[in-house]
């Protein structure tokens, strides 16, 4: 039996695969073609309907790297096809990759109009439902060139990724232009046929179920006739009715199928690129709801919907008129799917409010979940920030690829670091590309870790990354196995229907405390550090910006640049998106990336140095104002404020010189430098603790191989540490630098093709060392570290992550310990033991190592490293090549206050500006842990002030907030700066407002100013 098995089973797969498919389209003849080549960048499709088209033919190559052609294609439905359905059937020439990643193509009507999107799975153009007869037929197809970047070879580098590097040569072959007539039928066996072989493929070898299928499809196949499929298949479809009509079992699985196209704003294409692969998609899902009601399709990214309505207004009109229907739903509340490790708090908070706005304001919806399906890991500020967006559920897919540990649950209660929980789910399907293959969804009801608990899961389905969303296959497959013995129930539906229904299902589901760290994709902390470091600036310069503009609003009536800053932020939010904040997109993506952050850094700067000229006052008096827009009073200069410019710093820095090298001393610090320009200690003269480890060196840099077994520009593999090079040789002498009443030794160093100048700086008053090292970087698949081996034993290392920070094992007692061997911080990493501990503190970099080792003299040394550059080939060989600076500072004896206030100090330098006026800050805090992170004017352009505040010790906080200019009322808001219900946690006495904070709880307040 196993052998007669056997053999229909191998009959199925070869009728399927080379008759009946190939029997869809049995008739067909030739469109007659014409071609117009773009030269340069794409063009408005009017410009190319008007363009001068010349004869082309199946056979001709098209298409250098990244160009376009335009195609106008027309035929005639000939007479003795009266009553059939006629498509036109499209191949460009297409890479049997899956869409997204190859040619595509998007065709219109003559009158401009978009029909839909072609793509290697999606090659049909409707001509005509039943045809006439004698229908003339004519579109114009924009046909782009995409080079197929991640090819069959893998992870190859490749020239293809930048305009500039791709080369002339075509890369396609316009393969096959036609009408042809559509077999519905035909069509219809082989989906019945393909959702029964896939069914049989998932149940057990001898259950009664597959036998009956297996002979059922015999039955069918002894029916078709190979010579005639069409003829014979409505009859070989009837063998398959009662098998296709069984019922699935009560105990089945629940299958919540949500229509998807997982969008990379950028990835293996630029953001141009992606402009288009929006419409192609969006224009793809409004024809197939035209022709099939039951689809629901939920799309994220307000920034995508936002290029479609600029871009494809027609197709936005569709597009809103399906989600007026409920069909096509808006999903996600974020400007982009960001990268959720790296951007910084109020960052995260703009992703949420701006992309909230959006969906509200052109949709008319708040969307309650937050969908971020590929994301390499999720920070644990992200439910609180859920939450204070106004969402309820969240949804990702990107754990499912941890290396090592498979996560315990797939639904949750999600909890972050100040408590807040979101209800969250993580489909068992494993993709957010799903077919809706049986195969598939067997695996996702295998896969369901709450199994007897709950019995629903979602699933995404269409391709995705590259775009192209569902296909009518897909929901063929769905139609089938919504009911159907051997198979999860299927149910095509919103995804709020499906995360009401598995809340009150599970309402007591287990609780995940802290954050989804991904055990995969760690190079993402390093990888493009120019982008990274465009990412931090443009940040906290537009902190400043805002800031400013808004005392300047306040204090003397100047205009508050409402949308020059609305546009700025949307722009620095786009470049958080997952695959360029991150360094994994091609060159062209890192190339504009940089032109953008110096685009947008000069117009921030020219924002706060008008604010501020106009604020300092009289700029001919020979004095000096000094702005401190820092949380933190500094230098005699309060926070968020400015004051006279005089110097503060007590003391002075002596610098003595001996054979062991130098010695930097300021009263709070000793410094020893030795002749190879590394720090051997720091002494804290205050507790007579040493910082740095016996026998060791401090801002020590390290060099590692660094070839990941895949995704190169993703990962870095745990194995890079078994090889390491101390870069301890000089290129010339440790040179004492004239620094004012600071003082500074540098040294510069060669290793491979590349050489660095260290800089080590102490300052008078400072209990902190600084430094700086200027890398001209011409390494190959190799990681930079800097190391500071520090003389203590810690068990945790906190990290700072928006709005707080998070404490991780340096330990590796379990394997989930072990995974976290390289993580993301934002400003500051501290190890400490119970009273006393370093920081390390950044202006620029995100990735880190931590890890303890115990010495020959019984004492513990606990490294912290920085990860600075990695120099992967691919997707672009010439990542991180060329120059760069960062800066850092160790700061020994730090609490986390001293931590957070640092972290701060080095991020967001004082700025000195001509003028006789201090400006007293608009609004000031009493508790040392309560931080402001923003002062703005409110969005909506009433005029009120807003300002967000969080306590950063992880401790519970009273404060006083005391708004410096006359107000008329205050209140909670939300993310949006909507009013949030009244809160005992908030009492106002006169100007001052007492606040109670939990640890880490951010709070938003909305200042209505009292008007004259």
């Amino acid at each position: 039996m196993h052998d007669d098995r056997l053999l229909v089973e191998q009959r199925l797969d070869r009728v399927l695969g080379q008759r009946i498919w190939t029997a869809i389209y049995p008739t067909s003849i030739p469109l007659t073609i014409e071609r117009w080549d773009v030269a340069g960048e794409p063009v408005p499709v009017e410009t190319a309907l008007a363009a001068p088209y010349r004869p082309a033919r199946v056979g001709e190559p098209w298409g250098p790297p990244w160009a376009t052609t335009w195609l106008r294609l027309s035929g005639t439905v000939p007479p003795q096809w009266a009553g059939c359905t006629v498509e036109a059937v499209i191949d460009l020439g297409f890479a049997p990759e899956r869409p997204g990643f190859c040619a595509e193509g998007l065709a219109h009507r003559p009158d401009g109009t978009v029909i839909k999107g072609l793509n290697p799975r999606n090659q049909w153009l409707p001509v005509a439902d039943t045809a006439r007869g004698g229908e003339e037929f004519q579109c114009y197809i924009e046909a782009a060139a995409n080079p197929l970047i991640l090819g069959p070879d893998g992870f190859t580098p490749t020239a293809l990724g930048d305009d500039r590097t791709a080369g002339e040569h075509p890369l396609y072959t316009l393969r096959r232009l036609d009408l042809a007539i559509f077999d519905r039928t035909v069509w219809h066996l082989a989906m019945d046929l393909e959702v029964l072989g896939g069914v049989m493929a998932e149940l057990a070898p001898d259950t009664p179920r597959r036998w009956e299928i297996l002979r059922a499809v015999e039955r069918c196949l002894d029916r078709l006739d190979l010579a005639d499929v069409a003829g014979s298949a409505e009859a070989a479809r009837g063998e398959l009715a009662e098998v296709l009509a069984a019922p699935a079992h009560a105990s089945a699985h629940r299958v919540s199928a949500v229509g998807h196209a997982h969008i990379d704003s950028a990835w293996l294409w630029p953001l141009r690129e992606t402009v288009r692969k929006v419409a192609r998609t969006t224009a793809n899902v409004t024809s197939l709801m035209d022709d099939d009601p039951t689809l629901v399709f939920a799309m994220s990214q307000a920034q995508q919907l936002a290029w479609l309505r600029d871009h494809r207004p027609d197709v936005y009109a569709r597009v809103r008129e399906r989600a007026a229907e409920g069909r096509f739903v808006p999903v996600g509340g974020m400007w982009v799917e960001a990268d959720t490790n790296m951007p910084g708090g109020e960052a995260m908070a703009r992703q949420f409010s701006h992309g909230r706005r959006f969906f509200r304001d052109e949709f008319g919806v708040d969307t309650p979940e937050v969908w971020l399906p590929d994301s390499f890991g999720y920070s644990a500020a992200l439910p609180q920030l859920i939450r204070l967006s106004g969402a309820s559920w969240f949804l990702t897919q990107k754990i499912s690829w941890n290396q090592h540990n498979p996560f315990p649950h797939h639904t949750f209660w999600w909890e972050g670091i100040d408590g807040s929980r979101v209800f969250t789910h993580f489909p068992p399907v494993d993709t957010y590309n799903c077919e809706l293959s049986p195969g598939e969804l067997g695996h996702a009801q295998r896969n369901f870790r709450e199994k007897g608990r709950a019995r629903w899961s979602l699933v995404p389905f269409g391709h995705g990354d590259g775009g192209g969303g569902p296909t009518r296959e897909m929901l063929a497959r769905a139609e089938r196995m919504a009911d159907l013995e051997g198979a999860p129930r299927v149910r095509l539906e919103r995804p709020a229907e499906f995360f009401a229904r598995a809340a009150a299902e599970y309402p007591d589901a287990p609780v995940w405390e802290g954050e989804l760290y991904l055990e995969l994709h760690r190079g993402t902390y390093t990888s493009q550090a120019a982008t990274k470091r465009g990412n931090r600036r443009s940040e906290h310069l537009l902190r400043e910006a805002e800031l400013w503009a808004a005392t300047a609003t306040v204090r003397i009536g100047a205009p508050y640049p409402y949308e020059q800053l609305d546009r700025l932020w949307k722009r620095v939010l786009l470049h958080q998106f997952h695959d360029i904040l991150p360094g994994t997109s091609i060159a062209w993506v890192h190339r504009q990336a940089a032109q953008t952050y110096a685009e947008i850094g000069a117009e921030l700067t020219e924002i706060i140095d008008t604010a501020q000229q106009a604020l300092a006052g009289d700029a001919t008096t020979g004095q000096h104002i000094e702005f401190n827009a820092a949380p933190h009073a500094r230098d005699g200069v309060p926070a968020l404020g400015a004051a006279p410019a005089f110097p503060t710093e007590e003391g002075e820095v002596t610098v003595s010189t001996t054979s062991g090298g130098h010695v930097l001393d300021n009263g709070l610090l000793r410094v020893s430098v030795d002749p190879r320009g590394l720090v051997t200690s720091v002494l804290d003269l205050a507790s007579g603790r040493e910082a740095i480890a016996p026998g060791a060196a401090a801002n020590l840099l390290q060099l590692h191989p660094d070839l990941p077994n895949a995704w190169d520009a993703w990962d870095v593999d745990s194995f890079y540490r078994n090889r390491v090079s101390d870069l301890v040789e000089t290129e010339e002498p440790v040179t004492v630098l004239p620094e004012g009443r600071a003082a500074a030794v540098t040294v510069r160093r060669r290793f491979g093709d590349s050489t660095v100048r260290q800089t080590v700086t102490l300052r008078p008053g400072a209990h902190r060392l600084d430094m700086t090292a200027d890398v001209d970087w011409r390494e190959r698949e190799s990681f930079l570290k800097a190391a500071f081996p520090l003389d203590v034993r810690a068990g945790t290392a906190a990290s700072e992550t928006q709005f707080g920070h998070v404490h991780r094992p340096t330990h590796t007692n379990t394997s989930w310990d072990a995974a976290k061997f390289e993580t993301c911080a934002h400003r500051w990493v501290r190890v400490s033991e119970p009273h006393y501990g370093h920081a390390l503190v950044n202006a620029e970099t995100y990735g880190h190592d931590v890890t303890r080792d115990v010495r020959d003299d019984g004492g513990t040394t606990t490294t912290v490293r920085l990860s600075l550059l990695r120099a992967p080939r691919f997707p672009d060989p010439e990542t991180d090549q060329g120059r760069h600076a960062f800066s850092y500072s160790l700061v020994p004896g730090a609490g986390i206050a001293d931590a957070i206030r640092e972290g701060y100090r080095i991020n967001l330098p004082a700025r000195r500006v001509a003028g006789d006026t201090p400006v007293p800050p608009l609004v000031t805090v009493d508790a040392p842990g309560v931080v402001v992170e923003s002062v703005k004017l409110a969005d909506d352009r009433s005029g009120d002030v807003v300002v967000r505040l969080y306590e950063a010790h992880g401790d519970r906080a009273s404060t006083e907030v005391r708004a410096g200019f006359d107000v008329s009322d205050v209140w909670t808001v939300d993310l949006l700066e909507d009013s949030l219900a009244a809160a005992a946690h908030l009492r106002r006495d006169g100007a001052a407002l007492h606040c109670d904070l939990r640890p880490f709880q951010i709070l938003t307040l909305r200042f209505a100013r009292q008007r004259s």
